[in-house]
């Protein structure tokens, strides 16, 4: 197998192993190990930015920033806001199995879509090439399963990490979409919600501790 071959080989296993991670932390009933797997995609995308850097050396500079704001910043967070805290989620609106017949939905539909119709989403010749395609594939999966978690999940804590994956979804999308712009990596560094993330379990603490509680169907209680 040529050294080309093999990078493609790496792409598309780190695309399709974000996948797992995302499911994981969906999933998981244990906010800490959702968190985890949080961290573990995070990884994954910084090791496919770096993988794509080959193509789009710009993307380097976004590997790093990915790197300080998903793998340290972010999970480090999401820990401090679950520490002394009771990590076990609380339960959600839909159970695991519909849970992972729509994750295994979605994916279906979506490597469809982008195998079929990728000249529609993504014009330019370079994002033709099939490691594009899986990785559009799996970063809609990923957005979609983030999107899922936020309309489905109680818990708010949960909720943020489905925010955290839909972003990665969007981050993923944008290397796919225009592989070779150097711009990609402005618009992806711009798109960090690092601070969002920050503000957002500050006020989940806040919540929880008048409250008790970080159930978002009892947060109608506020407006008292």
């Amino acid at each position: 197998m040529n050294t080309e071959a093999l990078h493609a080989s790496l792409i598309e296993t780190l695309s399709l192993t974000m996948l797992i991670t995302s499911v994981a932390a969906v999933e998981m009933r244990r906010l800490r190990f959702s968190a985890v797997a949080y961290l573990c995609q995070a990884l994954l995308m910084v090791g496919l930015l770096l993988s794509f850097a080959a193509i789009n050396h710009s993307l380097y500079w976004w590997a790093a920033t990915a790197l300080v704001t998903k793998v340290i910043l972010t999970p480090w967070f999401l820990f401090r806001a679950l520490r002394g805290a009771d990590d076990r989620e609380l339960k959600p609106v839909i159970g695991f199995g519909p849970s992972a017949a729509i994750a295994a939905l979605l994916m279906l539909s979506f490597f469809h879509l982008t195998h079929s119709r990728v000249a529609l989403l993504a014009p330019s010749p370079m994002a033709q090439f099939d490691i594009f395609r899986t990785n559009l594939a799996v970063a809609s999966t990923v957005f979609a399963l983030g999107l899922y978690a936020v309309l489905t999940r109680r818990d708010a804590v949960k909720t943020v990490i489905g925010l955290c994956l839909l972003e990665n979804g969007v981050h993923l999308s944008l290397v796919s979409l225009a592989p070779g712009l150097p711009e990609t990596a402005l618009f992806g560094v711009a798109t960090e919600v690092v601070v969002t993330v920050f503000l957002l379990l500050y006020v989940i603490g806040g919540v929880r501790r008048e409250f008790g509680s970080t159930d978002t169907f009892q947060l109608r209680e506020l407006r008292w």
